[in-house]
């Protein structure tokens, strides 16, 4: 058995993770969840995750939830891999810019889009409006190949993810030219055809 025990479904937010792991490049263990039978519900994964939702990930006796926190953490529990910024690096304030903007501004603008802006008792935007988010994307990955420094990191995995979702499976996101070359670099990579082929099969 694995050291490291990620749970996960498909489609869901495990293939962002699931994607991490596949750039840690270490052996990992995938439990996939079947969300038609309700096993994000039973009593052995709601121990993991009370909120019984996915993904999560055990690493020897800690346990991870919540995307953006596995993807940081990885990044951080296998440095060989090349996957975050030290702490002292010009580029770290960047790269957590970007490792959480994908979870916090860019999700729940697309979400909110996708969903049909719910209305609420209260006049207030909750979210920002895609077209901002796909603005402030364009601008930030805009004649680089990464979003940070000139590595692929972290948070090429959860924008990349982000602007995937956001222009392919919930495509309301505008597709900018900016946005669909920076991914389509992205799901070049070997680790990311590696995850996406696996979870396909799982696709319904």
């Amino acid at each position: 058995m694995s050291d490291l025990v990620h749970y996960y479904s498909v489609p869901s937010r495990g293939m962002v993770t699931h994607w991490m792991l596949e750039e840690v490049g270490v052996p990992y263990e995938n439990r996939l969840l079947d969300f038609s039978r309700d096993e994000q519900k039973s009593t052995e994964y709601l121990a993991i995750n009370p909120m019984g939702r996915v993904p999560a990930l055990i690493h020897g006796d800690t346990t991870i939830t919540e995307t953006a926190a596995i993807v940081a953490y990885l990044a951080d529990a296998f440095p060989q891999a090349d996957l975050g910024m030290p702490v002292d690096s010009k580029h770290r304030g960047s790269y957590l810019r970007w490792l959480f903007f994908a979870p916090v501004s860019a999700e729940p603008a697309i979400l909110w889009k996708a969903l049909g802006k719910v209305v609420t008792e209260v006049d207030y935007k909750p979210f920002a409006e895609v077209e901002e988010v796909a603005n402030t994307l364009a601008d930030a990955v805009r004649g680089k190949e990464f979003i940070v420094g000139d590595r692929f990191t972290a948070a090429d995995v959860m924008v990349g993810t982000t602007i995937m979702w956001g222009t392919e499976l919930m495509p309301v996101l505008p597709r900018l030219p900016e946005l669909t070359d920076y991914w389509g670099r992205l799901s070049q990579r070997p680790a990311w055809q590696r995850a996406s082929s696996e979870d396909q099969k799982h696709m319904t």
